[in-house]
């Protein structure tokens, strides 16, 4: 357990403020909204038939990994399949929702946090997704303790790592360099693209 705290260490990164178009402001503003125009088309039965399956085969999968995890601190925040299911219901529906596969947010989510809700980094760097709080500002949100709040955190993670690839013509390497604060350097991609291809049957 020393050597991959260790490991996750040595990977955290910043991610940068960046200057934003007033375009694209607004977009990632209305992208991270309350006001979900998505939710009724990703709930029609055919979607919800393809999440429930996918929830069916990572849940042995994320009890397993969680127990890796420090002692007691996985039942304190995901002890129970209720908080489980809960969890990977809501990475399928914010990656579903931002256009990326769920099990490459399920893998950045164990390279940034190693699954801790509260994570802190030492660079301010809040929760599952490790989101910076001057997102909250760029994007005129309330206060940055609601990034503690699973749903906030994995919505607002998804949507910068959507912007980011944008940003980088689809290239995933280079987009999660950015979101780490890397970009370029290989290590952070590397790690956070072998977590996702474990968690792929």
């Amino acid at each position: 357990m020393v050597a991959c705290c260790l490991s996750l260490q040595a990977l955290a990164g910043t991610q940068r403020a960046e200057p934003l178009a007033d375009a694209v402001r607004t977009a990632l503003s209305a992208a991270v909204s309350e006001e979900d125009v998505h939710r009724a088309a990703l709930q029609r039965t055919e979607l919800v038939g393809m999440r429930d399956a996918w929830v069916q085969r990572m849940q042995p999968l994320l009890e397993r990994r969680l127990r890796r995890a420090a002692v007691g601190q996985w039942r304190q925040e995901w002890g129970s399949q209720g908080l489980q299911r809960e969890l990977l219901e809501t990475v399928w529906y914010e990656a579903t929702r931002s256009r990326l596969e769920p099990e490459l947010v399920l893998g950045l989510i164990e390279v940034e946090s190693d699954f801790r809700k509260f994570a802190v980094s030492s660079a301010g760097a809040l929760g599952l997704m490790q989101v910076m709080p001057f997102w909250m500002r760029e994007l005129a949100q309330a206060d940055p303790r609601r990034l503690f709040h699973l749903r906030t955190n994995v919505r607002f993670g998804c949507v910068i790592l959507r912007h980011y690839l944008d940003r980088e013509a689809g290239d995933l390497f280079m987009a999660l360099g950015r979101y780490n604060g890397s970009r370029g350097q290989a290590a952070y991609p590397n790690a956070v693209m072998a977590a996702q291809a474990r968690w792929k049957p």
